[in-house]
């Protein structure tokens, strides 16, 4: 999913399309509850949407978890 379909807004290097840069040094401003927040209700104002609907709060925190730790792929 992370790849599939974060990755059609974010990069499929997670490197950043129309959405942001999912790389830990993007995201390390960012705790594991608030990007868990954010997967779960999107960002209002921005193309970000609400997952609540299809993942669950221990799914989101796995997500997550993994981009905090995700190591690049080559681009």
């Amino acid at each position: 999913m992370l790849y599939q379909d974060c990755g059609s807004c974010h990069g499929m290097t997670l490197r950043g399309g129309l959405g942001p840069s999912l790389l830990p040094e993007a995201l390390a401003r960012y705790n594991l509850d608030a990007i868990t927040g954010i997967i779960l209700h999107g960002v209002p104002g921005t193309a970000m949407p609400p997952w609540s609907d299809l993942l669950t709060e221990d799914d989101a925190a796995w997500l997550a978890d993994h981009l905090l730790s995700v190591k690049p792929a080559s681009p």
